[in-house]
């Protein structure tokens, strides 16, 4: 899954850790994430999307869409 989480991280001003912090993750966790090596959690996608006030459908999304 790809994510657009480093680029509003750094929009925010924020660390890794201080993400982390923010929506109960640890750091570690964000760093996968942002480099597509994880997956989060539904209940980590939605705190990260509420935390920047954004759908989670424009934080995370499928590389390519499905057919369909």
């Amino acid at each position: 899954m790809h994510n657009r989480l480093r680029e509003l991280r750094s929009q925010h001003g924020l660390t890794q850790a201080a993400l982390a912090s923010q929506v109960g993750a640890s750091r570690q966790t964000i760093n996968l994430i942002e480099n597509a090596r994880h997956d989060p959690s539904l209940s980590l996608a939605f705190a990260i999307a509420r935390l920047f006030g954004l759908p989670i459908e424009t934080i995370f999304f499928e590389a390519t869409p499905r057919p369909g």
